[in-house]
């Protein structure tokens, strides 16, 4: 009888989660999948294309490099908020004089609206008039061409997700100061340095949440480069410089009207995403059994 009243006041508190993903993952999802195998204009009634969307995808060049733009972007952008994130959690976890007004200050930028974000930064990053390169000059560094060169433009969209870390420095805050201190008193009783305490007590304890915050990263940062893209640099330049697949679907959705086409690289767009989860899920797994407390 008490195991019954237990699942079922459990299920109670599981439905409005259950209901939500239905209406906002699984219905989408689907819907995004069955409109991928149809050629839709909103104009001219929907036929059906099979896997013909996914073909032409394959061939499309602009497709490969928004891919391979989105894959660069993940590649450099998770690790660095992640140890960003970690750095800041690890410096800000002690109570000290001041630290609500740093943390506050680490959380800030992650509030701040994604369009009033991305103006700030095409102001930042103005290679004539904006204070970045304007320090630069006067420190006698150099000054990057931010919106014509290849590299320097795909790094500024880096460098732009980075400062938005509030919310994996807040879940990392609180990982770090769940650990007993006890741990701790333990191990420099031992006489372990700073480091080996963090390999051996701080890292393997942290390590579950890392893994679920590097994946949810992940999945952000295939997102995060739409309003960068679109505001600060427009695709480009050089040409498709900074065109990541969020651009190229809304491109080929919003502006050519190609819907069914645009759902196609959704879908491939959340494959390769799942990939690269299920990828880290399993080098966390086999990272984390390697480690000795």
């Amino acid at each position: 009888m008490i195991r019954d009243r237990e699942r079922r006041d459990l299920a109670v508190m599981l439905a409005p989660y259950l209901v939500g993903l239905a209406a906002l993952v699984v219905v989408p999802g689907a819907v995004t999948f069955a409109l991928s195998l149809f050629d839709y204009d909103l104009i001219r009634p929907a036929t059906f294309a099979g896997l013909d969307n996914f073909r032409e995808l394959a061939r499309d060049a602009v497709f490969r490099t928004s891919l391979r733009n989105s894959l660069h972007f993940v590649l450099f952008a998770v690790p660095v908020r992640l140890a960003g994130a970690v750095t800041l959690a690890l410096l800000l976890h002690r109570r000290f004089r001041g630290v609500g007004a740093y943390r506050t200050a680490a959380y800030l930028p992650t509030v701040v609206p994604d369009v009033a974000y991305a103006l700030l930064w095409l102001w930042l990053f103005n290679p004539l008039y904006g204070p970045l390169n304007l320090t630069l000059g006067a420190l006698g560094l150099p000054q990057p061409p931010w919106f014509t060169g290849l590299g320097a433009t795909q790094a500024a969209v880096i460098i732009m997700s980075v400062f938005q870390l509030g919310e994996g420095f807040l879940v990392a805050l609180a990982t770090r100061q769940e650990i007993p201190g006890e741990l701790y008193e333990l191990i420099s009783v031992e006489g372990a340095g700073p480091w080996a305490t963090f390999r051996r007590i701080t890292l393997p304890l942290m390590a579950p949440t890392l893994a679920l915050l590097a994946a949810r990263d992940v999945i952000f940062s295939f997102q995060a480069t739409f309003v960068p893209a679109l505001i600060v640099t427009g695709g480009g330049p050089p040409p498709y410089a900074t065109t990541y697949l969020p651009l190229f679907i809304y491109t080929n959705g919003f502006q050519y009207l190609r819907y069914g086409y645009a759902a196609a690289a959704t879908v491939c767009m959340i494959l390769v995403t799942a990939y690269i989860v299920l990828l880290q899920y399993r080098m966390v797994r086999r990272w984390r059994e390697s480690f000795v407390v």
